[in-house]
């Protein structure tokens, strides 16, 4: 294989890597959101019941507090952000335990768990997906389980580790399908369509993303759908069909475009800029290549750029 094919080889791989990761992240943050609201309405139960003293209710309230910064310190998304988003967490978590609640002790480990993962510390991100994961199933919340599992899959999945990962992804599918959560399908389905790329059995990694692809649309997930377009035009680039993959790139770049994700289009853009270079059209690899570069810069991606 000459210099350039090599170097294609390593973009594509590396793209594809790093969509596989952004997407999950993003399902962590939807997670939260959809948790806080169930639990909250399971708190409400549980004091009609139970009523918590005053003392109980003021370390319910600091726990939260906690909780919800570190959701906030945690969107923001740089490295001395995610750090402080660590410590909230962990104050919460403390205080969760104070008064007992299993459900927002599991959401807080898997938040710890998505941090850790965020900040390359895998091992770590492991360590407390595996604390929420029983007591997810303790309190018999499914959904949060499924993503957890999801999340395990793709630690390991970007260890290396494919078989593996492939496991928890397979035992968080059926989950998001028994609560009707599609999305979660969806991100799933994308994930082990992934891995099978990864591993070189292309049929079946496009049989996976184009299942994902109708459920994103289904729930109007834009970014989800643009990044299985994106995948499943990797594919077809790796097995040569240069016509087909710039047909599944030129579907995602809109989409790109319409959600403001401009790592996403710089990345499609590079994408479709190396089908061109392939096939000889030096001039419009060129273009898109030039398309590429300030949006790159601007994300700060400098393995981009570079």
């Amino acid at each position: 294989m000459n210099t350039s094919a090599k170097l294609q080889c390593i973009f594509c791989c590396s793209f594809s890597k790093f969509y596989r990761y952004s997407l999950a992240v993003l399902m962590a943050v939807v997670l939260l959101s959809d948790s806080v609201g169930a639990t909250l309405k399971g708190r409400e139960l549980q004091i009609a019941q139970l009523p918590e003293t005053n003392s109980q209710q003021a370390t319910r309230a600091a726990a939260q507090k906690a909780f919800n910064e570190g959701v906030t310190f945690f969107k923001e998304g740089s490295a001395e952000s995610l750090r402080q988003a660590r410590k909230k967490y962990e104050v919460a978590l403390q205080l969760w335990q104070k008064v007992g609640d299993k459900a927002k002790q599991a959401l807080t480990l898997n938040n710890i768990g998505v941090v850790y993962d965020a900040l390359g510390e895998k091992q770590k991100a492991l360590e407390f997906y595996n604390q929420a994961l029983p007591l997810y199933r303790a309190v018999g919340d499914r959904r949060g389980e499924a993503a957890t599992l999801n999340n395990i899959g793709l630690v390991y999945d970007t260890l290396g580790e494919k078989q593996k990962a492939l496991e928890f992804y397979n035992q968080a599918f059926p989950l998001y399908r028994a609560v009707g959560d599609r999305r979660g399908e969806a991100v799933t389905l994308n994930n082990i369509g992934v891995v099978y790329d990864a591993l070189g059995e292309k049929q079946k990694a496009l049989e996976y993303l184009n299942q994902a692809l109708p459920l994103f649309r289904a729930v109007g997930d834009r970014r989800g759908e643009a990044t299985t377009l994106n995948g499943i035009g990797l594919v077809y680039d790796t097995l040569g069909e240069k016509q087909k993959a710039l047909e599944f790139y030129n579907q995602a770049l809109p989409l790109y475009r319409a959600v403001g994700d401009r790592r996403g289009e710089a990345t499609t853009l590079h994408n479709i800029g190396a089908v061109y270079d392939a096939l000889g059209e030096k001039q419009k690899a060129l273009q898109f290549y030039n398309q590429a570069f300030p949006l790159f810069r601007a994300v700060g991606d400098r393995r981009g750029e570079a």
